[in-house]
């Protein structure tokens, strides 16, 4: 049991670090600069962080962009303010990320800069029978901890999350740090910081931290809070692999 337990979770955080270190902080905010190889690493280890939920970069960049513009209004892609549940506005979210990355919809161009685009890999990542793999690959690996560790059947309903880690992350992220929490900055919009239960989203519950400084790699402001995905970054920029842009917030 302990070893589901185990990959279950050293799964989840994984896959949560680079969705907010290289789609959210990077893709999206530029947080921090890397060369072109180091950007395909990244890209990469997402990929094989999030499995068949896979995000394509520029796609998840250009609606993220406007989620911070039109911030709960009616042209955010995302707000949980004009949708009856999470789901719908997971519906709606895949309806809407699915056009960008298929480039069957356009945003205005000043969304578009400086994206990071590996289009040869994006295809094979994006495809159905690649996804159809990964969510194979994590079937054979229950199954086989099940039956070398005699455990019971109930624990393969842990797949859908598996399967749809990415997206999960995204609807908790959206949903919660628009509803619930205490604000410190008044940013005209619902954005909250949902603690104490933003150490699962490895900082990015502080939605309303960052809605009021999108620039700042560290998205906690007061010194109760803590944002554990910037300690790595700082990590990461002290060893060189990336450099953290500097911002006076």
């Amino acid at each position: 049991m302990i070893y589901i337990i185990l990959l279950f979770i050293l799964h989840w955080f994984v896959s949560v670090f680079f969705q907010t270190a290289f789609l959210h902080r990077y893709a999206s905010h530029k947080m921090f600069t890397m060369g072109k190889i180091r950007e395909k690493i990244f890209h990469f280890m997402t990929w094989l962080s999030q499995g068949p939920s896979y995000l394509v970069p520029r796609a998840y960049a250009v609606m993220h962009r406007m989620h911070h513009e039109f911030s709960d209004t009616e042209e955010d892609p995302h707000s949980p303010h004009f949708f009856k549940d999470i789901f719908s506005m997971m519906i709606k979210t895949k309806e809407i990320y699915t056009g960008f990355s298929n480039n069957k919809i356009s945003a205005a161009s000043k969304y578009y800069y400086d994206l990071p685009v590996w289009k040869k890999f994006e295809s094979f990542a994006d495809h159905y029978a690649t996804r159809l793999g990964w969510g194979l690959v994590y079937i054979a690996v229950y199954l086989l901890l099940i039956w070398q560790l005699d455990l019971s059947y109930f624990w393969m309903l842990l797949l859908p999350v598996h399967f749809l880690m990415g997206p999960i992350h995204g609807a908790i992220v959206n949903w919660c740090g628009h509803k619930y929490g205490y604000k410190n900055f008044d940013n005209h919009d619902n954005s909250r910081n949902t603690e104490p239960f933003g150490i699962l989203l490895m900082g990015e519950l502080f939605q309303n931290n960052h809605h009021k400084f999108p620039a700042s790699a560290n998205f906690a402001k007061k010194w109760f809070e803590f944002d554990p995905t910037y300690y790595v970054l700082v990590v990461m920029h002290y060893f060189g692999i990336i450099k953290l842009v500097k911002t006076n917030k």
